[in-house]
């Protein structure tokens, strides 16, 4: 089971691997002023996992992160979604988004204008950060602008971490 557990986790990093490889088309450099080139083409999109995919990569997760619910976590991330989306490429709305988090220095998605108290946090994002965070966002780094009150139930963000990690690009070591 943990053998076949293992090959679908490398399967899917590798498809998300290959799915980003593109190469951009080169100019020519003839500098004729016939028609306008067309603009490059937007890089595609991860192919979407499987719900075997998705449980592995759950498997895959550090404890207790391995044993969410990710439906329950896809529930409790609608608390997030008025302000963060997850989406490959996404835009940035009054919060920054969330694909790719993990391993993310805080306070350092591009094109997001952070507080203060984010921009200088000095720490990497990981389950255990995002877990204190999402506890009490202003009791565990004050001065940040996040006004969210934030989850109280442990087992709530437990779901609710397994679930952006699964879905927001997050790579298990091998």
């Amino acid at each position: 089971m943990r053998a076949s557990l293992s090959i679908a986790v490398l399967a899917f990093g590798a498809a998300v691997s290959l799915s980003a490889c593109s190469k951009a088309p080169e100019s020519s450099g003839s500098g004729d002023s016939g028609p306008a080139a067309a603009p490059p083409a937007a890089a595609p999109a991860a192919p979407e996992m499987t719900d075997a995919e998705k449980q592995a990569v759950l498997a895959a997760l550090p404890a207790p992160y391995n044993t969410g619910n990710l439906e329950n976590g896809r529930k409790q991330f609608a608390l997030c979604r008025s302000c963060h989306n997850i989406t490959p490429g996404g835009p940035n709305m009054t919060g920054p988004n969330l694909y790719g988090v993990f391993g993310r220095k805080a306070g350092s998605h591009e094109g997001f204008k952070y507080s203060d108290a984010l921009k200088n946090a000095g720490f990497v994002w990981d389950a255990e950060k995002l877990d204190s965070w999402l506890t009490n966002p202003q009791s565990f780094l004050p001065g940040n602008r996040m006004t969210f009150v934030g989850v109280k139930d442990p087992q709530k963000r437990i779901d609710l971490i397994a679930y952006l990690k699964v879905e927001s690009g997050y790579k298990p070591p091998e």
